[in-house]
Parts: structure tokens; sequence; C-alpha cells
């Protein structure tokens, strides 16, 4: 499987945006998909995830701000963030075969999202 990530950039707090990752090669539909994060100094971590149907779970950190999508008809993910925050800034993967917050498929490359204060 192929995922490649789009969108990042540099903003400042409380600003939005949006990232995309287009999927190819033998992709298992059921498989929940999400968005990973690493921020500098920091372990990777699952920030949300979407399953097959559409069930979607997020970390505390960012419930209310971020909200995953996908579209399986043209294989892609979103990532829509308002409200950035510093604590934000981090080079955001996406990434298949999410499983109780581990990503158990393959990693994409990432794009980084840098929020200014």
């Amino acid at each position: 499987v192929q995922l490649q990530a789009s969108g990042g950039g540099l903003v400042q707090a409380g600003e939005s945006l949006r990232l995309s990752c287009v999927t190819s090669g033998n992709m298992k539909p059921r498989n929940a998909m999400g968005w990973a994060r690493q921020a500098p100094g920091k372990r990777r971590e699952v920030v949300a995830s979407i399953t097959d149907t559409g069930s979607t779970t997020y970390i505390d950190s960012v419930k209310g701000r971020f909200t995953i999508s996908r579209n399986n008809a043209v294989n892609t993910m979103y990532l829509q963030m308002n409200n950035l925050k510093p604590e934000d800034t981090a080079v955001y993967f996406c990434v298949d075969g999410v499983i109780a917050g581990r990503v158990l498929g393959d990693w994409g490359q990432g794009t980084l999202v840098t929020v200014s204060s």
C-alpha cells in the first residue's frame, strides 16, 4: 500500500489546515486508517482513525478541533485541523491498519505542520 500525504504548512495559532492522503496499491478496504504525528523529541502517536464504515476516534488533545474523513471512491483520506495550537506542530503521517491506537499496517511519508504562536 502506498500512502501519499499532502497539505502541511506553516500557520499561526488559531488557523486551519486540511491534510489529504491518497492511497494506492493493494488496499484492504476493511482496514481502519488514520493520521499519526511525531513532534520534535516525542514519540509517534495516532491522533485520529476512521473505519471503513466511518466510525472515528480521536485522542483527547484534538477532540473538537480535528475531523478525520475518508472517501473510498477516490481512495483519499482527510484530516481537517481547526484552531491549531503550537503543540500541534509535528510531522503528520497517514497510516493504514490502525487497531486500538496502534499502526499495524503501512506508513506514508510525512507532511510537516508548523504552528506559530
